[in-house]
């Protein structure tokens, strides 16, 4: 990362102001890089110059609620929706029609949203360690080990207590998170530091946790044509300890055009535990005809 030009900017988009992290060639075909939690724009340090590097206009977007972009009160602000089309105003931004997105974690869940709802302003998606929201909504209430590794996703609907809790010992439930979730040496003692500066921003925890309390208290409509539309890749760490593997196949078989790529090794956080393989397959794919 020390190599890379990077160029921050804050962009409208959706009634909000997003801080983007930018690289890569203006003139290159855009590729927007989606986080999930705890994380920020930052998560995506082991990809943003290889991409760049390939000739990809390269944009890394802290998402609404996270770091330095806006912070809107209230849960609904956090729907899927509202998370879908804080991409398509980046799009829009960009002046261009369409972009390949991928996402980890809870920006893989954006990105099947955006693929499902304005399939037309994307020309691929990848995905990571993230199911189809239709998989996961079902595994949900159907599997109780699925059910076990989700705990956090009700506590963190808890208003107040778990902002306190997250706060009281200056993140280090945070920390342990990150690191129990992941491969030793994925995340150093300096990447820990950038992320606790980013929690504690003003407002940034209510934020977050908005996400989780959005998506169980206001539930996307799932009730029409839920196949994906668009060419689809996803990556999955099988040794993910939050979400199971079971859920992987699933997820692709409601891709009109996809392809599953496993990593027997990896963790929930593979784009840092295997980087310079994950990178390649997002290269093969973006530049593949």
């Amino acid at each position: 990362m020390d190599t890379t030009i990077l160029e921050h900017v804050t962009l409208p988009t959706n009634g909000i102001r997003l801080h983007v992290a930018q690289s890569g060639s203006r003139y290159g075909s855009l590729v927007i890089l989606l986080h999930g939690f705890p994380e920020f724009w930052y998560g995506w340090r082991r990809q943003i110059k290889p991409l760049a590097e390939a000739g990809f206009r390269v944009w890394v977007p802290d998402q609404r609620g996270y770091n330095l972009s806006d912070k809107p009160r209230g849960t609904a602000a956090y729907r899927f929706d509202e998370l879908a089309n804080d991409v398509i105003g980046l799009i829009d931004a960009a002046g261009v029609e369409k972009c390949y997105l991928a996402g980890h974690d809870w920006g893989a869940a954006v990105a099947w949203w955006v693929a499902l709802k304005h399939p037309e302003r994307l020309n691929k998606i990848a995905i990571i360690n993230v199911p189809h929201p239709v998989i996961m909504a079902r595994t949900l209430t159907s599997n109780l080990a699925q059910l076990r590794r989700s705990w956090y996703m009700f506590f963190f609907q808890i208003p107040f207590f778990t902002e306190a809790i997250l706060r009281n010992d200056d993140w280090e439930l945070m920390v342990r998170m990150l690191l129990d979730t992941s491969k030793q040496g994925s995340f150093t003692n300096e990447d820990i530091e950038k992320y606790r500066q980013a929690w504690w921003r003003k407002g940034a925890v209510t934020s977050m946790l908005s996400w989780y309390r959005a998506a169980l208290q206001m539930p996307p409509d799932m009730s029409g044509d839920m196949h994906i539309k668009v060419p689809t890749l996803i990556l999955w760490g099988a040794q993910d300890i939050t979400i199971g593997r079971e859920m992987a196949q699933p997820s692709l078989d409601l891709c009109d055009e996809g392809k599953l790529v496993l990593f027997e090794n990896s963790s929930h956080w593979v784009q840092l535990d295997a980087s310079d393989a994950v990178n390649q397959h997002l290269i093969d794919f973006f530049t593949a005809a």
